[in-house]
């Protein structure tokens, strides 16, 4: 039998789908993530499973819905909150059941105590920070102070000690801490899972003076986020050097997604009234981060995998975050009938072209509601923060209107009532998960 593959996932952090150069971004430049994709498949109609950080990690590593998971939002950074809920494997747990070694370097956001912190939750070794956001140099979480209910917290740990790294660049700390542990690692055979989670480009909007440099020609809201962009890209080009200088790539499976799309919080820029939007691009859909709308969950994705996975292709095949459990699991030769999961594996549809066993996918947030069933797509309450109150009952039929411009509502109110009726028999299924863990 062919040698398990090695198994990396890259993860960014409120990038929108418009945010790389292979899906056209006008502004950011990715030339290390448009190599992974020209050599295996680049997704344009990949979903994440909510349009916040914390759930959709969740269920990216649990190949759960979120709110199945004890994660419904983000998770609270005050002290003793449950975060991920204990018990339930994730791909790294899956992985170690056949071999692999496990670390993560980077943004964790699913519970800062014990059990819910990666040390707990199938991680051999990991480096990072636990809250949902930090400063790039100082690595304060500082929400705590302006919510007045907590100080100011020092977010960065190793192996679950607090360490202090004051002044380096976070993703610089991330790059170095993934180098390290490939170099160091190099001799063991045994094959690996690396989850890379950054926290670029999220806010607060930090990036060094060189990559600043690249980008002087732009607007500041956007010459910032582009550098932090960048930061990450040449964070993965270096980390797959490393794998193509010890002999690796040709046998890793390499993931890359975004956990929701960009951000329109004012954080995100100095001056409201000369920038009224950050540098995020959701490619010309509508929606944004915590939007339903698919600007805020359609997101630019790629898999990588040499050996494995014929290349160069452009994939428009349904697909979530859900699903990558099931595919990674199934790629290093487990069985996903093995784990309760709300995924598939996709790795039939990858690497043979056949039609995806997804057709629908749900969602949830605060009172949003949406689902997508083929081509129909279905929001509740949907949210728009530049667009006053939330839209009651959108329906786009999105293989004609993929920016959701035109609601159909009034056209076809038999297809409103078959796909409302189909979210409240799935909401009841969650709501009855969330009972039996209280």
């Amino acid at each position: 039998m062919e040698k398990r593959p090695n198994i990396v996932v890259f993860m960014a952090d409120d990038l929108g789908f418009g945010d790389l150069s292979c899906a056209g971004s006008e502004f950011c430049k990715t030339p290390n993530l448009d190599a992974l994709a020209a050599q295996g498949v680049r997704f344009t109609n990949w979903y994440s499973c909510a349009p916040i950080c914390s759930a959709s990690r969740a269920s990216l590593l649990t190949g759960r819905y979120p709110a199945k998971v004890g994660v419904p939002g983000n998770v609270s950074p005050l002290p003793g909150t449950v975060g991920l809920t204990p018990g339930v494997p994730t791909l790294a747990d899956a992985l170690k059941e056949l071999g692999y070694r496990t670390a993560m370097f980077g943004k964790w956001h699913l519970g800062n105590w014990s059990p819910c912190r990666p040390e707990d939750r199938g991680f051999d070794e990991w480096f990072g920070f636990l809250n949902g956001c930090i400063d790039y140099y100082s690595h304060i979480f500082y929400w705590g102070m302006a919510s007045g209910k907590m100080d100011q917290v020092h977010d960065l740990w190793e192996n679950g000690e607090e360490i202090y790294q004051n002044g380096r660049y976070f993703v610089d700390l991330m790059t170095e801490r993934t180098l390290g542990y490939l170099k160091r690692t190099a001799s063991d055979d045994r094959p690996f899972f690396l989850y890379v989670p950054y926290n670029a480009p999220h806010y607060p909007m930090h990036a060094p003076e060189e990559y600043m440099k690249r980008f002087e020609h732009l607007p500041w809201e956007k010459q910032v986020y582009a550098a932090m962009v960048s930061v990450m890209d040449d964070s993965i080009g270096m980390i797959v050097d490393e794998l193509k200088a010890q002999g690796r790539f040709e046998n890793t499976c390499i993931f890359f997604q975004p956990d929701h799309g960009p951000s329109r919080e004012t954080r995100n820029w100095l001056d409201g009234n000369t920038a009224p939007y950050p540098g995020g691009s959701t490619g010309g859909l509508k929606g944004h981060k915590a939007s339903l709308f698919d600007g805020g969950i359609h997101l630019p994705s790629l898999i990588c995998w040499p050996n494995a996975i014929p290349g160069g292709r452009v994939s428009d095949s349904f697909g979530t975050g859900l699903d990558v459990f099931a595919t990674l699991l199934a790629a290093a030769g487990g069985d996903p009938t093995s784990y309760e999961t709300d995924g598939f594996d996709l790795m039939p549809m990858i690497v043979n072209g056949e039609p995806s066993p997804r057709r629908e996918m749900f969602w949830k947030f605060a009172n949003q509601r949406a689902v997508r069933r083929d081509n129909w797509k279905l929001v509740l309450n949907g949210r728009l923060v530049d667009e006053g109150a939330p839209d009651p009952i959108h329906l786009s039929d999105l293989g004609s209107d993929p920016g959701e411009r035109t609601n159909l509502k009034d056209e076809h109110p038999d297809v409103v009532q078959e796909l409302t009726a189909a979210i409240e028999a799935w909401e009841q299924t969650v709501e009855t998960t969330d009972a039996a863990r209280a």
